[in-house]
C-alpha cells in the first residue's frame, strides 16, 4: 500500500485520514513488479502545447506546506505511455492511451494486455483517446467467474478527423479475456483543438451520460448555446437528448467552461467539475441544470450574478486539475501541475489538503476501486516532465 504525504489542510490543523487494506487483486502484480521509493520532483521540460499557460499567478490561500521528506512508497508499476483514463469493468481495470489509442486491461491477476486499439484516431497536442466510462445494465451483475453481464457497455471519448466524438462498444468476456465489439457513435463533431479538448465522460445517478468538451481554443463559442464547445453536455446512454435537458432539443447541461476535465457526483446527487483556467485560476465547481460559468468573459470567483462562481480556485501552476472522485464525504482531485492529490471535504468546499506533492509527477485521474479503495493514475510519459523509471504508473493512494 503506498503511504500517503500528509500536508496540513489550508485553514485547520493536521488531520488525518483514515486507511485501508490496498486493492488484494493487485498483490501479484506487486510481487512481480517490486516497489521503489519516492524520487523528489520531476525535473519541468519545454511544453509546445500546455494545458495552462505558463505564467504563475498568487493562489487564493498560502500554498500546502509540503513536509520535509517524503517517507517511502510502495506503488504498482505499469510502464504506460501517455494514459488519460481509468475505469472499471468488474474486477478489471481499463486505462486509455492518449497517444496510441490503446485500449488496456490490467486483471486481478496482475496480468496487462491489450483490448483494442481504437480506430480513426487523430493525435495531436493534447488530442487522441481520452475519457472512458462503463455501463453496466440495469441490476445486472458479474458471474460466478467475473464474467461481465450481457449489455455492458465501454464508452471512449477520442479525437478524430471530423472533431472529438463519443464512441460506444460492447464489452464482454471475463478478467483477464476482456474483449471489445463495434463501435457505434454516440455524437461526433464536437470541437477540436490542439489544446483544451475537455473529454471526461461519466454517467450520473440518473442514469445520463455527461460529457465535458473544452472551447478547442476558441474560447468565444463556450458562451454560444449554439455550439458544443465549452461546455458539459447530457445525453442517454444511446446519444439522444433527455427531454428534461436545461435547454430545449440541446444537449448542453451547462457552459461558460474553458477546459472542464473531471466530473462527479457525491451522495445527494450533486454534480462537482474540476477545470482548467488559463493564467489566473484553475477552480472547482457545483454544477447546476442551465448554469454559465462565465469563460471567458471572467475566470475565477468573480462576484458577477450572471455568473456561478467556483466554490474553489487555485492558481494554474499548483493546480492543474484533471479527474476526480468522491467518496466518504471528500473530493479528491487528481492535478498535473500541480502534481498532488487534492482533498476537499463536501461538509466544507473552501478547505483542502495535498498529497503526494512532487512525489509522482503529474497525477492526471483518480478512482474508485471495486472494494472502496482509491487508485491514482500518473501522467510523466506525454512530453511535459522528465518521466521517472518505469513510468507511467497506477496505484494505490492509501488514502482511503
Amino acid at each position: 500500500m503506498v503511504t500517503a504525504t500528509k500536508v496540513e489542510e489550508v485553514g485547520m490543523g493536521p488531520r488525518s485520514i483514515p486507511r485501508v487494506a490496498a486493492l488484494a487483486g493487485f498483490a501479484v502484480l506487486l510481487a512481480l513488479t517490486g516497489c521503489a521509493g519516492a524520487s523528489g520532483p520531476a525535473a519541468q521540460i519545454a511544453d509546445p502545447t500546455p494545458e495552462v499557460d505558463p505564467v504563475p499567478e498568487p493562489s487564493l490561500s498560502p500554498p500546502d506546506p509540503v513536509p520535509p521528506e517524503a517517507p517511502a512508497a510502495r506503488e504498482t508499476t505499469l510502464g504506460l505511455t501517455a494514459p488519460w483514463s481509468v475505469v472499471f469493468a468488474g474486477e478489471s481495470a481499463l486505462v486509455s492511451e492518449r497517444d496510441s489509442g490503446r485500449i488496456l486491461e490490467l486483471a486481478p491477476d496482475g496480468s496487462q494486455r491489450e483490448i483494442a486499439t481504437i480506430r480513426g484516431i487523430v493525435h495531436g497536442g493534447e488530442g487522441g483517446l481520452l475519457g472512458l466510462a462503463v455501463l453496466l445494465p440495469d441490476g445486472a451483475a458479474a458471474g460466478a467467474d467475473g464474467a461481465l453481464p450481457p449489455g455492458t457497455q465501454l464508452y471512449a471519448y477520442s479525437t478524430a478527423k471530423n472533431g472529438n466524438r463519443v464512441q460506444r462498444f460492447a464489452l464482454s468476456g471475463s478478467p483477464g479475456a476482456l474483449v471489445l465489439g463495434r463501435a457505434k457513435t454516440v455524437i461526433d463533431g464536437l470541437p477540436s483543438a490542439g489544446n483544451h479538448n475537455g473529454g471526461r465522460l461519466a454517467f450520473g445517478p440518473d442514469g445520463m451520460l455527461y460529457v465535458t468538451v473544452g472551447d478547442a481554443s476558441r474560447p468565444g463559442i463556450s458562451q454560444d448555446l449554439g455550439s458544443l464547445g465549452g461546455k458539459i453536455l447530457r445525453l442517454t446512454p444511446k446519444g439522444k437528448v433527455p427531454k428534461d435537458n436545461p435547454f430545449a432539443g440541446s444537449p448542453v447541461y451547462s457552459y461558460g467552461h474553458r477546459n472542464p476535465q473531471g466530473i462527479a457526483w457525491d451522495d445527494d446527487g450533486t454534480m462537482y467539475a474540476s477545470e482548467f483556467g488559463q493564467d489566473t485560476w484553475d477552480e472547482l465547481n457545483v454544477i447546476e441544470a442551465g448554469g454559465n460559468y462565465g469563460w471567458p468573459v471572467v475566470e475565477g470567483i468573480a462576484g458577477d450574478s450572471r455568473y456561478i462562481d467556483p466554490v474553489q480556485q487555485w492558481a494554474p501552476w499548483a493546480a492543474s486539475p484533471s479527474g476526480i472522485a468522491i467518496a466518504n464525504g471528500r473530493i479528491y482531485i487528481a492535478n498535473l501541475r500541480g502534481q498532488r492529490v487534492r482533498v476537499v471535504p463536501l461538509k466544507n468546499l473552501g478547505r483542502q489538503k495535498s498529497y503526494f506533492v512532487e512525489e509522482y509527477g503529474r497525477i492526471r485521474d483518480v478512482t474508485l476501486t471495486p472494494d472502496g479503495t482509491l487508485w491514482m493514475l500518473t501522467n510523466n510519459t506525454d512530453g511535459r516532465i522528465e518521466p521517472r523509471k518505469h513510468d507511467d504508473r497506477f496505484m494505490d493512494t492509501g488514502l482511503l
